[in-house]
C-alpha cells in the first residue's frame, strides 16, 4: 500500500542515512520500527488495576487538605510531638 508520511527533515535524513548503511530501504527502515514500536506495545504488561487498603474511618480530620503535602506533613509532626 502507498501512503504519505511528513517526516520532520533531520529524521528523514538519518534514517536514509540509516538504510544506506543497513542495505535496506527508507521504507524498511520504517516498517521495521513502526513493528518494533508496535510489538514492544503489545507485549508491554498491563498495568491493571491498583487495589488500594483502607481502613475504616470518617475521612480525613477537620483541617487536614490531602492535596497539602508539606501542610499535611506539618500535621502529622504536630500530632506525633503531640504524643
Amino acid at each position: 500500500m502507498r501512503t504519505t508520511v511528513r517526516l520532520d527533515p533531520p529524521l528523514l535524513a538519518e534514517a536514509k542515512k540509516f538504510a544506506v548503511e543497513r542495505g535496506t530501504t527508507l521504507t524498511g527502515v520504517i516498517e521495521g520500527a513502526l513493528r518494533e514500536v508496535l510489538a514492544r506495545r503489545r507485549d508491554a504488561p498491563s498495568a491493571g488495576r491498583v487495589r488500594l487498603t483502607t481502613f475504616g474511618g470518617k475521612g480525613a480530620r477537620p483541617g487536614v487538605d490531602l492535596d497539602d503535602s508539606a501542610g499535611l506533613l506539618d500535621w502529622m509532626e504536630q500530632r506525633d510531638a503531640s504524643r
